[in-house]
């Protein structure tokens, strides 16, 4: 994994090696931003480097259906659904804010450019991405002791995208975050993880896209696993309709890094989709 990831971060670089023969061409154009490395505000779960635009409100409604596993019993995933309302604009052309409520969390972010990939000039677009969640799933009943900030998780992520080609595009999302609460004594309050993510565009409207957390120091006897997500983004007009099979039914930051239950190798996933329109 360790090679995996110092992989992702040392492929881009390659391209800062120029050919002399560049230097005669126009400046304009070595420098012209780099646009449409993804589509959807969200990979999957993962967050893109797309913001929104300056004045743009985007609300986005996506939702997890329960474990297919659970098969006739659970209506194939039909029950126990879990569904974000999230509205999101975007403050500035560099900086977008959020507001998310799901069963379980509320969800408050920023998300901003810091660098953008230029064509034959920086390789890569980097962006900051920070959140606060408010667990809603945590009951007074069974922590008598619990307090208000016992609810919040923390976090941080660097998201380091490059598009390679007219149709792939890869990002990798150093993270850090802290969890005021955790319901193993073993585990961390603060936590590390690598995202990793991409999207393959198939025709003019549809794309593949793929993500996965590497969660860094989990503790041995955790019964979380790590998320991965596969699904596809449906351009149409004033939206983007993303359906997908993913093995956290957490939609927010602090859900699916932290508290992912799902097994991909027992069938235990969970069918969603992000449908997103702009205001």
């Amino acid at each position: 994994m360790k090679k995996l990831i110092l992989l992702f971060f040392l492929f881009p670089l390659a391209s800062f090696a120029q050919n002399d023969l560049l230097d005669g061409m126009d400046t304009a154009t070595r420098n012209e931003k780099v646009t449409s490395a993804f589509k959807g505000l969200k990979i999957v779960n993962l967050e893109s480097t797309k913001l929104a635009a300056k004045g743009d409100l985007y609300f986005i409604v996506a939702h997890r259906f329960g474990s297919v596993k659970d098969g006739f019993e659970g209506f194939f995933g039909l029950d126990n659904a879990n569904t974000q309302l999230k509205f999101v604009y975007g403050l500035t052309q560099w900086l977008t804010i959020s507001a998310a409520r799901s069963e379980l969390a509320y969800d408050f972010s920023t998300k901003y450019t810091l660098l953008n990939q230029t064509t034959n000039g920086f390789p890569v677009t980097v962006a900051g991405f920070t959140s606060l969640a408010i667990n809603n799933t945590l009951k007074e009943s069974l922590y008598p002791k619990l307090t208000f900030d016992n609810r919040f998780t923390y976090v941080g992520q660097l998201l380091i995208s490059r598009k390679f080609s007219e149709k792939l595009s890869l990002e990798v999302a150093p993270t850090m975050f802290h969890e005021n609460f955790v319901d193993n004594v073993q585990q961390d309050n603060t936590q590390y993880a690598v995202g990793l993510g991409g999207r393959y565009k198939l025709s003019k409207r549809w794309s593949l896209n793929v993500d996965y957390a590497a969660h860094l120091n989990r503790a041995s006897n955790s019964i979380y696993k790590n998320p991965l997500s596969v699904g596809f983004d449906l351009e149409t007009g004033g939206h983007v309709f993303q359906m997908h099979f993913t093995s956290s039914q957490g939609i927010h930051e602090a859900g699916y890094l932290a508290q992912t239950t799902g097994d991909w190798t027992k069938g235990d996933v969970f069918f969603g989709f992000n449908l997103l329109r702009v205001f």
